[in-house]
This record gives structure tokens, sequence and C-alpha cells, in this order.
């Protein structure tokens, strides 16, 4: 039934070490003469591969040694005593990721136009990113290696594309064979050492949704709380995707989809005293429904994963009306101009402006930018691109743009597209301001 494609492992070549890229005035770093390029090689004997690595080998230690080649090529050797605690105050080069072997035929990567940004051609697969960001990986080429890594040095949580707990359902959505798709093994293994689980699925139409799907639910929930939540998140194609196996979410699908997961949740509530399998926002939204309410959330495990933003929001701009109520805004009449957002959370968005525009006689107005640049049916905020705003200028109204935070690069004023900040403001001819909520609510008052 299910065919596979074998893809090569993809290794990168580094150098031994990590480099040192800041050193803190007056730190320890600092007295023993440590300066950026120069890079640690061994700490007591044992191989630095990163900052992690750094950072559980010296962690308690008040004794050291620490091999060190400076940027000049001469080698050091440090004997270091230091109090209990005491901080290096080193900074250190980021992770270089581990690259993805599989060959999911729902891979976003697949759905990029030839000249997007290179780096979103990048496919992941490392437990550090996993335990740091919450990276999903497959497990699928984990080293031995790398799982005595996750276990010795505590990298838990750990999030792990699951998909579908069938092996054989599994196994062709990575695109691999059976034998590397194989995961049970290796998620008792870490269970077994304590290491907490995240289980993402993304639910493809007519391949991991119905049967498998509540297969693969209360086969997780039969660790719990070992695996303490699962994600399930809707397939997004762009225009760029061809593959014919795989099908469009519709919000018919959508609204099937709650309909069979809201009794399991009901169920593993009763069971277990949490929701455990959450969906994500865009399935509630899509289904022109309304998404659960804070209690169905717990703790909000997978909200990066777009578990429970939404109700996230709304709290907090039911806090953000609470504190203008009791400092307004001084000139809320010359608080004019337009956000723009992606077409999925543009009426959440516009609902609550206007209760704003209402209370506090500020003129916002929400647009909802289509996303002409990735095409298909994506629709969310955080994949619109410069060219798509500047497509909706014409739909700009007042004396600024608001756009959201997340459609730039974590540490740079950069779009998905290439376009800079300030490209953007030259383009639309005004004051353009990437804000999250928390920046907006300090941004208005």
């Amino acid at each position: 039934m299910y065919e596979f494609a074998v893809a090569p492992a993809v290794t990168s070549i580094r150098r031994r070490g990590v480099v040192i890229t800041a050193v803190t005035p007056a730190s320890l770093g600092g007295e023993l003469e440590l300066e950026p390029g120069d890079r640690v090689i061994k700490v007591n004997g044992r191989a630095v591969r990163d900052y992690l690595d750094f950072r559980f080998q010296t962690g308690g230690e008040t004794e050291l040694t620490l091999e060190v080649r400076k940027k000049s090529g001469e080698d050091w050797e440090l004997e270091i005593e230091r109090d209990e605690g005491e901080d290096f105050g080193l900074s250190f080069e980021q992770i270089v990721p581990r690259q993805c072997a599989n060959e999911c035929i729902f891979c976003f990567c697949k759905g990029n136009p030839e000249d997007a940004r290179p780096s979103l051609f990048i496919r992941d697969e490392d437990i550090r990113l996993s335990f740091l960001y919450g990276n999903y990986t497959t497990l699928t080429s984990i080293t031995e290696d790398e799982m005595q890594r996750i276990v010795e040095q505590r990298l838990s949580p750990q999030y792990v594309s699951v998909h579908a707990m069938d092996l054989d359902v599994r196994a062709y959505l990575l695109g691999i064979e059976k034998s590397r798709a194989a995961i049970a093994d290796k998620l008792e293994r870490l269970m077994s050492a304590g290491i907490e689980i995240h289980a993402q699925v993304v639910l493809c139409p007519t391949i991991n949704d119905g049967e498998v799907l509540r297969q693969t639910i209360f086969e997780l929930a039969a660790f719990y709380p070992r695996v303490s939540s699962v994600a399930i998140v809707p397939l997004g194609l762009t225009r760029y995707n061809t593959d014919e196996r795989l099908t469009a979410v519709t919000p018919e699908f959508c609204r099937q989809t709650i309909k069979q997961v809201a009794p399991m949740q009901e169920e593993l509530r009763m069971k277990v005293g949490t929701t455990f399998a959450f969906l994500g926002d865009e399935i509630y939204l899509r289904a022109g429904g309304k998404v659960p309410g804070r209690r169905h959330y717990g703790d909000y495990p997978q909200i990066e994963d777009g578990i429970g933003m939404v109700r996230s929001f709304f709290n907090q701009f039911a806090s953000l009306m609470k504190r203008l109520e009791r400092r307004p805004p001084a000139h809320p009449g010359s608080i004019k101009g337009t956000i723009m957002t992606g077409t999925l959370f543009a009426p959440v968005l516009k609902q609550e402006i206007e209760k704003l525009n209402q209370r506090f006689g500020t003129k916002l107005e929400v647009r909802g930018i289509a996303n002409h640049y990735f095409g298909g049916d994506v629709s969310v905020a955080g994949l619109l691109t410069g060219s798509d705003f500047v497509e909706a200028a014409e739909q700009l109204h007042g004396d600024f743009l608001i756009v959201p935070r997340s459609t730039l690069k974590s540490d740079e004023d950069i779009m998905l597209d290439g376009m800079t900040l300030g490209e953007l403001q030259q383009k639309v001819g005004v004051p353009v301001y990437p804000l999250d909520l928390r920046a907006f609510s300090e941004w208005i008052a």
C-alpha cells in the first residue's frame, strides 16, 4: 500500500570545540584572558561539542581544567578554581543544526518558492534544538551517542514528531523504510530514563486521520504522564506543493476532526485529568467555530505549535483593556492606522480591535492579507512576507502600518522573502511597526 524512498543521512563538517563569541568584562572568563574567537576544546578531559556540553560539564564543578585553542593558534591549559555557581561570563557560537534525513511527503520545505531565503530550506532534526526551543524531531536517525546525551544531560522535555503510531502509516508519511520509522522502543527508552515527551501529529486527510488518529492518541495517552501532551496540527499546502498523495485541509474536514476528537478529549480528561490531545487553533478557526476556553489548555504545553495561541491572545487582550481603563491613551483620536495580519486570524483580531476603538476612541483598522508569496491554503500571520504587504498597500489607511512581529526573523528586521523592514516602509510610504500584543500594549499606552 505504501511506498518509500531511502534518503541519505546529512552531515556537516565542524571543527573541534566551541567558539567563544563574547566575554563579559570583569567576569571569570575575563580574568582567564579568554577572548572572542578562542575555542574551548575540552573540560576536565571531556570533549566539548557545543555550549550545551560546556554548560553541562562545568555545572556545579569548582575545580576545572579547560583546554583552549586560542584564536592565534596557541593551545592553553587552564587550571581553575571558582566559587560554587560562579559564572564564566562567556557567550558561545550558535548550534549548527543537525539535518533531517527523512523525505516527509508533507514537509513544508518542499513548498517554498525557488527564490526563497536559503534558511527556509534547512530541515533540522536536532535533539539539542528540541530541548532548547521546542523544535520537533522524528528520532528516525538518532544515534546512540545522542540518545545517551539526552539521558546524561537531562535534555528534557523532547518534542517528537510522531504523526502516527501505525508503523506502515508513519513510514509512508516520513518517506522512509519501516525499520527507521519504528519509534516505540526509542520512546520507551527515553521515558524510562525520566525524559518528558511532547508529541506532534501533522494531520493529513485520508492518511493519518480517522481511526489511525484515534489509535495514535490512545497509544500515546497510555504513556501519560511520561508523554505529557499531543499537538494535532493540520497539513499546510502552498501553491508549490504538487504531491498528489496529499489532500488539502478543508473547513468540513476541520469540523469532522473536531467532532471526532472532542469525545476523546473528554474521555482523557476523565481518565488522566488533562485534555492531553490538543487540536491546533487553525483547525477551530477554519471550521468556523470558537476556540476552547482557558481550562481546556491547562498550562498551554504546546503553545509554540499553535495550540492555544488564540485563547491566550483573548486573555492578554482582556488584560490590555483593563490596563487602558486605569490609564487611557493620552490622545486616542490621533492613533489612526492599519493592522495587517493573516486572513485566518483577521476576524479574531478585528473583533477585539473594534472593542478598543469603541471604548477609547482609537481609529485602528484590521485587514486580513492574502499570502501570494506561498499561495495555496497558507493563511497564518507568521508566513506573510514583505511582498504580500506591498500588494495590499491600497488597503492601508491612516498614519502607520502595524505588522505581526512573527513575520520577521527573530534576530533581524528581515522577512521571509528577504525584504527588510526599511524596504517595506519605503514601499508603503508610512512608518511600519512590527508588534506582538505585549509590544502593542506598551506602544498604544
